[in-house]
C-alpha cells in the first residue's frame, strides 16, 4: 500500500464523510451547543492545523535522520523535504482536520448539563505537576542514551510541553467537559493505531525496533504509535475544547485585559 494509497483510504475518505455530516447537520439547523460558540469552529481547526505543521515538522524530520521511523521508497511519491517525504506533511494537515471534525460531530450529539460542576483551580495544578515529572523523567530516559526508550522519550518531551501549557490554563475546564473530551480521545486514538498497524503490515513504513520498547500490540504496532496517536489527538482536542468554550474564550479575554492592565500601569509609572 503506497503513503498517498493509506491518506486517501484511511484519512481523506473519513474526512470527506465527516464534512458531509457536519455540512448536513448545519442545514438542518442541528447546532453546537452554545457554550460552545465562543470561537468560530472552522477557524479554530485551521488554526490547529498551522500549529500542527509548524511544531511538527523539525521534531518528524529528526525521527527520519535518527532512524526512528523510515518509509518504503517505492511506496512514496518521492518528493522529499529535509529527511521527509511529502506524504508526511499532507499527514500532518489530515489528522487535525479529522480529530476537529469529529469533535464538530459530537457537539451536538452530547447531552452537556445547563448547571455545571464549579470549576476547580486543582485540575490546572495537580495534571500539572505530574506531567512535569513525566516530562523529565522521558528527558532523563533520553540523555541516558537508553536505545529501547528512544522513541516514547522522543515523543513525550516533545508532546508534553503544549499539553501542559493547555492542562495549566485550562485543566479545570477540561474535566468539566472529560466526558466530551474522552468521547473525541479514544474512538480516534484506537481508529489510527489501529489503521497504523495495516500501514505497518503493508511494508508502508516501518519503525526500527532496536529504538523502541519490546510491546507490540496485536503482534504488530509498537506501543510508542499508540502513545504518538494519543498524544497528538489529545493536543488538538485540548486546543479546540478551550479556545470553542465560554470559559475558555473568558479565561483568555481576563488574561488579556491583565497585561493590558499591567502594561499601561507600567507604562503611567
Amino acid at each position: 500500500m503506497t503513503y498517498f494509497g493509506f491518506l486517501i483510504r484511511f484519512l481523506i475518505i473519513p474526512i470527506l464523510f465527516l464534512s458531509l455530516i457536519v455540512q448536513i447537520d448545519r442545514r438542518r439547523g442541528v447546532a453546537i451547543p452554545s457554550h460552545f460558540r465562543a470561537f468560530n469552529p472552522y477557524v479554530a481547526i485551521l488554526l490547529n492545523v498551522v500549529i500542527a505543521v509548524a511544531y511538527t515538522t523539525l521534531w518528524d524530520n529528526y525521527l527520519v535522520a535518527s532512524g526512528v521511523w523510515s518509509y518504503n521508497p517505492d511506496l512514496v511519491a518521492g518528493i522529499i523535504i529535509g529527511y521527509v517525504p511529502i506524504e508526511e506533511y499532507i499527514f500532518f494537515i489530515l489528522q487535525p482536520l479529522l480529530a476537529g471534525l469529529w469533535l464538530l460531530l459530537l457537539l451536538p450529539r452530547l447531552h452537556f448539563p445547563t448547571a455545571p460542576s464549579p470549576l476547580d483551580p486543582r485540575w490546572r495544578r495537580l495534571p500539572l505537576f505530574i506531567l512535569a515529572i513525566l516530562w523529565t523523567a522521558s528527558l532523563l530516559v533520553l540523555l541516558s542514551g537508553w536505545a529501547p526508550g528512544t522513541y516514547l522519550g522522543l515523543e513525550l518531551v516533545w508532546a508534553l510541553p503544549p499539553i501542559m501549557l493547555q492542562v495549566g490554563f485550562g485543566g479545570d475546564i477540561l474535566r468539566r467537559y472529560a466526558r466530551l473530551v474522552l468521547a473525541c480521545l479514544a474512538p480516534l486514538t484506537i481508529y489510527l493505531s489501529l489503521v497504523d498497524a495495516i500501514a505497518i503490515s503493508s511494508g508502508t513504513w516501518h519503525i526500527d525496533p532496536a529504538q523502541t520498547l519490546p510491546f507490540l500490540i496485536g503482534g504488530i504496532l509498537p506501543v510508542e504509535e499508540m502513545v504518538f496517536f494519543l498524544l497528538t489527538n489529545t493536543l488538538v482536542t485540548f486546543g479546540m475544547v478551550l479556545i470553542l468554550s465560554q470559559e475558555g474564550m473568558e479565561r483568555i479575554r481576563s488574561m488579556r485585559n491583565q497585561l493590558i492592565s499591567q502594561s499601561d500601569e507600567q507604562a503611567s509609572g
